[in-house]
């Protein structure tokens, strides 16, 4: 058992697939045994991805110690979000943008957390720090998750950092970051074959704040009332979650990624909790938060505050 799996976060995204398949194509040039898996099915979106630069999806796991002793973990760090078996394994590394949280290990790791708006822009870093070439096909997917990130560059969490690196990828990918990232935020927007559960779930995280319960799932789209037209199921599945996890508050989120701007649907005990983190009034268990497309950056800080 001397593999080590490397993996994102539960309802995986873009950035947590591809980063496990980056991280282990850079982990395996330097000699090391590494198998990137993940702990969800994979969206629209990143499919494109993976399509485009032809990279097979890494294989699904639900437990990771029945395989190995020793894990990575990409794109996040809280235990909620991760593997149900991850106090079983040996955390050796962890390459994360997000807030450190609900996480300690029981020997020292290397830890490399940057306030940055992917993942990716990390790994572009290390490949450089450690003299090993970009493979275009990583490139790619590297490009593809800053894209997803940032909602092509718009999002408040968009560094500079993040356009440098996504320009020096382009370039090796060989495809126009605007163009092509337009088309695969398109596609994942398309929820034509998605019904209310797989909505809820797609891109879903789960906090704890203030010893509150809370789950907050984004759904992209370009056009919001394709999404609530769904509203009396999505309320019905919702419900389930929250009853079956027991949650104080689940939040939709339906951020329109032509608009830039956010409708969400919030429910739960602590669902007013929602008018006074952003100073709206809730109508139908609905508001629109208006600029508003970043759970990391404008999302969760001030609803973290609001039950601190």
């Amino acid at each position: 058992m001397s593999k080590t799996f490397i993996f994102g976060h539960k309802n995986p995204d873009t950035d947590t697939i591809t980063s496990a398949l980056v991280y282990a194509n850079l982990k395996k040039e330097l000699g090391e045994d590494v198998e990137a898996v993940r702990l969800g099915e994979v969206n629209g979106e990143t499919q494109f991805a993976l399509d485009k630069f032809s990279v097979e999806a890494p294989k699904m796991v639900e437990r990771v110690s029945d395989e190995v002793e020793q894990v990575i973990l990409v794109d996040h760090n809280e235990r909620q979000q991760s593997a149900e078996d991850i106090d079983e394994v040996q955390v050796l590394e962890v390459i994360d943008h997000h807030r450190i949280a609900n996480f300690e290990t029981k020997g020292p790791l290397y830890y490399r957390a940057e306030p940055v708006g992917c993942t990716a822009t990390i790994l572009n870093k290390l490949y450089k720090e450690k003299g090993v070439e970009v493979p275009k096909d990583m490139a790619g997917l590297m490009l593809s998750a800053i894209i997803s990130d940032s909602l092509l560059f718009k999002s408040p969490t968009c560094t500079d950092e993040d356009r440098q690196a996504a320009e020096e990828l382009a370039e090796i990918a060989g495809v126009d970051a605007e163009g092509y990232g337009l088309d695969m935020l398109k596609a994942g927007a398309d929820i034509s074959d998605k019904s209310a559960e797989e909505l809820i779930s797609l891109d879903a995280k789960e906090f704890e704040m203030g010893g509150k319960k809370v789950e907050i799932a984004q759904v992209n789209t370009v056009e919001t009332s394709d999404v609530l037209k769904l509203q009396s199921e999505l309320e019905k599945a919702i419900d389930s979650v929250i009853s079956s996890k027991e949650l104080d508050l689940f939040l939709l989120v339906i951020t329109d990624i032509l608009e830039n701007d956010s409708t969400v649907l919030s429910l739960g005990q602590a669902a007013t909790a929602v008018e006074e983190a952003f100073g709206v009034t809730l109508d139908g268990n609905q508001a629109v938060l208006e600029g508003v497309v970043s759970r990391k950056k404008q999302i969760v800080p001030p609803l973290n505050q609001h039950f601190a």
